[in-house]
């Protein structure tokens, strides 16, 4: 049984969160969503199940944070690829790179495609279109994208684009498909 007390009492509920998150999530791989109980995952988590009622009211409640955690997680990376260089046309390479990676060791899972499915997966999709959508203007406004279609056309293309690799084989074939798309926005000479 994992242990699960903290220091504090914020960072004891901080931990048996995360560990019922993960619980659920690690039943849900293994052995389905339909068949994931809440004896199951309190059981998993260490914890009893009235207390996992005190965090959540039912199975579908923890997927669902379960999967909106692992959004805000891709997002930070995306942001903390953002920030590893000042050019915006490498910016945006990084960017684009870092999602493509993502959506091929991340979505082809099952668990991630049902909850895909959610409002709050809708929310954060437009989020990441924006996200991109900006980075392209700047690259655009320094000359290093073509501005001869809307930047959030552009963000669509390479959105779209970049999330079949989802279904290649290798990272360099990931590789070679983030190139093909970056050579997409090159400015017309």
């Amino acid at each position: 049984m994992p242990r699960l007390w903290d220091d504090t009492i914020d960072g004891h509920r901080r931990t048996v969160h995360a560990a019922i998150l993960d619980a659920a999530a690690a039943l849900a791989t293994e052995h389905g969503l339909a068949s994931v109980t809440m004896s199951q995952i309190a059981s998993s988590a260490g914890i009893g199940r009235a207390t996992l009622y005190k965090y959540f009211p039912d199975v579908e409640a923890i997927l669902v944070a379960w999967h909106k955690r692992q959004i805000e997680h891709h997002l930070q990376q995306l942001v903390e690829a953002r920030d590893g260089t000042p050019d915006p046309g490498r910016q945006l390479a990084a960017v684009l790179e870092a999602f493509a990676l993502i959506s091929h060791e991340h979505h082809g899972k099952d668990l991630a495609l049902a909850l895909h499915q959610r409002a709050h997966a809708d929310r954060a999709h437009r989020h990441l279109r924006d996200f991109v959508t900006e980075l392209i203007s700047r690259a655009a406004a320094a000359g290093e994208v073509r501005a001869d279609i809307a930047a959030g056309e552009l963000a669509t293309y390479c959105l779209h684009a970049l999330a079949a690799a989802s279904d290649l084989p290798s990272r360099a074939a990931v590789g070679r498909l983030v190139t093909l798309t970056l050579a997409g926005l090159r400015p017309a000479s």
